[in-house]
C-alpha cells in the first residue's frame, strides 16, 4: 500500500532526515516509534503533503507521487489524525467530517445526505454513542477521536496515520481505540501508528520501524523484540529498569498534608495522608476525579467541606504559598508561556508570589537535564520532554513540600521518561511529598510507595506499593463490572 524510500529533508541546512525507508501493507498496523526529535512527525509530514522531501520517493498502491499540498495526498488516500484533533467544536458532527467538502443540491448543501452518509460511517464503526447532528463540543474526546477516524474513512483513505492516539485517552478508552484500528485493519486499510507508550505498540503493530536522530535504525516483526530492545534501538542505550528504586521506609518523613472527609462539588469524603520522601500514586477512570483531587488540594478548585491540614487553601496563591505546587496534565495551556524563554518560565512561580530563590535558574536547568540549557530558547521550539523539565524547573525554584503531578509523562519519549521519573523519585528523597496521578498503568505501579483508587469521586480503596494492574483496575471499575 506504501513504499517511502531514502527520504531525505533539511530545514534551514539541517538536516533533519536521512535515507528513510519506510513500507506499509494494506490491513496492517506498523508502528513508528523514536525519541521526539528522531524524525516522526517530520516523516508523516511528508506523507501527508505539508512537507515535500528533498530527495527520495513516495509510492502509493505501486504509484510514484508527488504531493505539494496536503489535499493532494488526502485525494490519494492518506489520511493523518493528528495528537491536536482538527475539530470545529461548535459545529456539528457531519459538519466536522465533510468540511471543505460538503455534498451539494441544486446549489445547497445537501444536509441530509452528509447527515445520511455520516451516520453510515457511524455504524460501521459500532459507535451509537453519538449521531451526526451531535455538536462535537459536546463529544468526549474519545468520541471526538472517532470523529476524525470517519472523517478519514469519507475520503477514502487507504493509509491513516495516527499520531499519539491514546495520549489523551483515560485507560478503558483505549479498549475502545483497539477496536476501531482492529475495524481499519478489516477494512484493508494500511496504519501507521505512532506511540510512546511501548505496551500500545506490542498490543497492535504487525512491525516496528525505530528512527533515531532522523535515520533508520530497524524494522522489526513485533513479534521478534523484546521491550528491552526496543528501548535500546531508541535511546542507543539500555534501560537498566523502567523505573527508580522505590523509597526506604526508613527515607518515609513526617505527614505534610492530611485530609479528612474533605470534599467539594466533584469530590467526597476524601481521607488521605502525604508524607515526606514518597510518592503517593492516585488511580481511576476518567471522571473519577483524579484531576479534581490535585486541583482542590492546590487551592483551584477549593474543598468546601472536611479538613485539610495544615492548611486548607482557597485559591491557587494561597496553595503556592502553603508550599504546594502542581504539575499540570495541559503543560502547554496551563503550566507554560509557549512565546517566552526558558528563564521566564522557570521563574513563573517565584515571581509571581516574591520568591527570591537560592538556586541559579542555570543549576535549575542542568538539575532537570534540560537539552540543551538554554535560558534564551522560547519554550515553544522545545520538546515535549524538554517542556515538562521546564514546569518543573519552574516549581523547583520554590521548592514546595507538596508537588501534585497530573499526568507527569504524557507525550514525552522513553528517554525524558525515564530523566523525569528519576528526577521525581530525587525530589522525594529530597524531602517533598508527591502525589502522581497516571493513566499508564504501569508508570503508575513503578513509580509508586502506595496507591490511592478514586471512583466517582470517593476513595474505593487504598493499594501497596507493586500491587497488580488488575488489583487496580478491580477497584477503579467495580461499579462497571457489577454493572
Amino acid at each position: 500500500m506504501l513504499r517511502m524510500t531514502g527520504i531525505g529533508k533539511s530545514f534551514l541546512g539541517i538536516r533533519v532526515l536521512r535515507g528513510i525507508d519506510l513500507s506499509a501493507n494494506a490491513g496492517e498496523v506498523h508502528a513508528v516509534v523514536g525519541e521526539n526529535g528522531a524524525g516522526k512527525s517530520t516523516l508523516m509530514k511528508i506523507l501527508a503533503g505539508v512537507h515535500q522531501p528533498d530527495e527520495g520517493t513516495v509510492e502509493i498502491g505501486g504509484t510514484t507521487r508527488s504531493f505539494a499540498h496536503p489535499v493532494e495526498a488526502q485525494r490519494a488516500g492518506v489520511a493523518i489524525i493528528y495528537q491536536e484533533f482538527n475539530l470545529l467544536p461548535e459545529r456539528s458532527v457531519a459538519d466536522n467530517v465533510f468540511l471543505g467538502r460538503e455534498p451539494t443540491r441544486r446549489g445547497l448543501v445537501d444536509r441530509a445526505a452528509m447527515e445520511e452518509a455520516t451516520a453510515r460511517l457511524l455504524d460501521e464503526l459500532d459507535e451509537h454513542g453519538f449521531g451526526p447532528r451531535d455538536l462535537v463540543k459536546d463529544l468526549s474526546v474519545a468520541q471526538q477521536q472517532v470523529v476524525e477516524i470517519v472523517k478519514a474513512l469519507s475520503v477514502d483513505a487507504r493509509i491513516v496515520v495516527m499520531d499519539e492516539p491514546t495520549a489523551a485517552l483515560a485507560e478503558h478508552e483505549v479498549e475502545l481505540l483497539y477496536r476501531l484500528i482492529r475495524r481499519l485493519q478489516g477494512r484493508g486499510i494500511a496504519v501507521l501508528y505512532i506511540s510512546h507508550r511501548l505496551r500500545e505498540v506490542f498490543d497492535l503493530a504487525d512491525r516496528v520501524t525505530v528512527l533515531k536522530d532522523g535515520a533508520h535504525v530497524a524494522t522489526v516483526p513485533a513479534a521478534d523484540v523484546t521491550t528491552a530492545e526496543l528501548v535500546k534501538m531508541m535511546v542507543g542505550r539500555e534501560l537498566d529498569a523502567y523505573f527508580p528504586p522505590r523509597a526506604d521506609a526508613s527515607a518515609v518523613g513526617e505527614v505534610r498534608l492530611t485530609l479528612a472527609q474533605a470534599g467539594n462539588a466533584k469530590l467526597d469524603g476524601i481521607d488521605l495522608e502525604l508524607r515526606a520522601g514518597e510518592i503517593v500514586g492516585v488511580a481511576g477512570l476518567q471522571g473519577s476525579g483524579r484531576s479534581s483531587l490535585a486541583k482542590a488540594i492546590f487551592g483551584a478548585e477549593p474543598f468546601t467541606r472536611g479538613e485539610m491540614t495544615p492548611v486548607r487553601p482557597a485559591s491557587v496563591r494561597e496553595g503556592v504559598a502553603a508550599g504546594i505546587g502542581l504539575v499540570t496534565e495541559d503543560r502547554k495551556a496551563e503550566g507554560l508561556a509557549l512565546n517566552q524563554p526558558v528563564r521566564d518560565n522557570a521563574l513563573l512561580v517565584a515571581r509571581a508570589i516574591g520568591h527570591r530563590s537560592r538556586t541559579a535558574v542555570s543549576d535549575l536547568l542542568r538539575r532537570v537535564q534540560l537539552s540543551p540549557p538554554r535560558e534564551e530558547t522560547e519554550v515553544k521550539y522545545l520538546s515535549g520532554g524538554n517542556q515538562q523539565k521546564v514546569v518543573l524547573a519552574k516549581w523547583l525554584t520554590v521548592a514546595p513540600k507538596v508537588l501534585l503531578f497530573d499526568e507527569p509523562t504524557r507525550g514525552v519519549d522513553v528517554g525524558a521518561k525515564a530523566a523525569i521519573h528519576d528526577l521525581m523519585r530525587e525530589i522525594a528523597g529530597a524531602g517533598t511529598a508527591i502525589l502522581m496521578i497516571s493513566s499508564e498503568l504501569p508508570e503508575l505501579i513503578g513509580m509508586s510507595d502506595r496507591i490511592v483508587v478514586l471512583r466517582d469521586g470517593r476513595v474505593a480503596g487504598h493499594l501497596p506499593a507493586g500491587a497488580t494492574e488488575e488489583a487496580v483496575m478491580a477497584l477503579a471499575a467495580a461499579d462497571e463490572a457489577a454493572a
